[in-house]
């Protein structure tokens, strides 16, 4: 008998049904048994997959959601892209509302999906009209037909979860978890999910894991900003129950990081920075726990890959100090320094067309001795260079000159270096009347680095 084909008939139907790991070597150690439940695979890359659609489909049941309406929705990324990619299929326009703090990854992958995105700042009050919820509630009233799904006060929210990612774990585990590491935003998850399995094991261990920051485990007087995303609140969600947690693990940025790479050269398992920070709080539980029939289950809400100019890019870590900076200095650090403290904002370039007083004024402007000369068909090839010293030089004996053209005047290119080259191998390269060393980057020319760029680097 022929077996009937396993098709689905839309990526939506897609959405659940993730797999268990075993952390056998991360939890090395460990007399308990840590299991993961990995949310990567729903279709969208995280939990929120689930959310997005049970959200929607409520607001078409209920009549709030109307054929060719828009979408409108406070979101860290996740929420957003699960809606995004249903919104492709059901039809309605998505616009998501972000805090700014949100990785490069997560706007441009929602703008994939045909999204658009607003970005707020992070480091203001949740009740400012500049917030990102405020934000979303102001575009929500403005556009005809929006409707806002409101993940922080949607039932739909905890009931996604009741119905699909409680039921998965008490089949997946057999019923034999007795903790639960939850990573806590909205509270949906933790809500929905632990109300299904204590129906099954009231006795069962819930712990919520908190960023450094966040309301639920600091309180009111001790929210601030922090740099994990899409956990933690600074306000008290209506889809959160309390009751549903037991204890609460609090835990670093720092440790919420380095967690996540630990997981990913340990297991082969790319996470987010809330995956390593639920971790970290599961490997503090683990150890506590002296029984090997007991069972920590650790959700993991999403993947690596919206992270790898963040918390997989190393210098984005040493950055904010997560990662120790290594001994040597690069002539990158000494670029990105420059820029931080003001003094020479962006690479700053001519063309072998301009006038040489065009460039004699941005020198002034910018007030830098040296600018590289680019080609008018492509600006990523640098054909030459020009300097004061040598525009001294042709002034004093040619009066016009300042008429001219760059070509006519302009010197071999800048020597290059990498950026991640040493300043002290850097500074080998400089030889002879060079002033000026052309800093690149993956290929792409970034900055200029001059003699007194370099020696002040090497006396700080």
């Amino acid at each position: 008998m022929t077996a009937a084909p396993d098709i689905r008939d839309s990526i939506l139907d897609t959405i659940g049904h993730t797999p268990l790991v075993r952390l056998s070597r991360i939890g090395a150690g460990l007399r308990c048994q840590l299991i993961a439940k990995l949310e990567v695979f729903n279709p969208g890359g995280s939990i929120k997959d689930r959310v997005a659609v049970a959200m929607i489909d409520a607001a078409e049941r209920e009549g709030k959601l109307k054929p060719g309406g828009t979408i409108v929705e406070p979101t860290s990324g996740n929420t957003g892209t699960g809606l995004a990619i249903a919104a492709r299929l059901k039809g309605y326009r998505v616009m998501a509302v972000m805090p700014d703090k949100m990785s490069r990854e997560k706007i441009d992958l929602l703008r994939a999906y045909g999204a658009e995105v607003v970005l707020a700042p992070t480091d203001v009050p949740p009740d400012s009209p500049r917030s990102y919820y405020r934000v979303a509630d102001r575009l929500t009233a403005e556009i005809p037909g929006a409707f806002q799904p409101n993940q922080y006060a949607n039932d739909a929210n905890p009931q996604a979860h009741y119905d699909t990612t409680g039921p998965e774990l008490w089949e997946q585990t057999a019923g034999q978890i007795t903790h639960l590491v939850v990573g806590v935003g909205t509270g949906g998850t933790v809500t929905g999910t632990v109300r299904y399995l204590r129906e099954r094991k009231p006795d069962l261990v819930v712990v919520g894991a908190d960023p450094e920051g966040s309301i639920y485990s600091g309180g009111e007087a001790n929210v601030r900003p922090y740099l994990v995303e899409g956990v933690g609140e600074d306000f008290w969600p209506q889809t959160f129950d309390p009751a549903a947690v037991d204890r609460w693990v609090t835990v670093s940025d720092r440790d919420s990081f380095l967690t996540a790479r630990r997981l990913a050269q340990t297991e082969g398992i790319l996470a987010g920075g809330s995956c390593g920070l639920a971790l970290h709080a599961a490997l503090q539980v683990g150890a506590e726990i002296g029984d090997p029939e007991a069972m920590v289950l650790v959700i993991l809400p999403d993947g690596g890959r919206s992270y790898l100019s963040k918390i997989f890019s190393d210098s984005w870590m040493r950055q904010y100090g997560f990662l120790a900076r290594e001994a040597h200095l690069t002539v990158g650090d000494v670029l990105r320094r420059k820029r931080a403290a003001g003094e020479f904002p962006s690479l700053v370039t001519v063309q072998p067309h301009y006038k040489v007083r065009e460039a004699v004024s941005l020198l002034h402007e910018y007030r830098v001795s040296q600018l590289p000369v680019v080609s008018a068909d492509d600006a990523t090839n640098v054909v030459g260079a020009i300097g004061e010293r040598g525009l001294l030089r042709h002034a004093a004996s040619d009066p016009g000159l300042l008429d001219a053209e760059i070509s006519a005047v302009m010197e071999p290119p800048f020597p290059s270096v990498d950026a991640e080259d040493p300043v002290r191998a850097a500074v080998e390269v400089l030889s002879g009347d060079q002033q000026a060393l052309l800093v690149v980057e993956n290929g792409r020319a970034e900055g200029l680095v001059t003699r007194t760029d370099l020696l002040e680097a090497l006396a700080s």
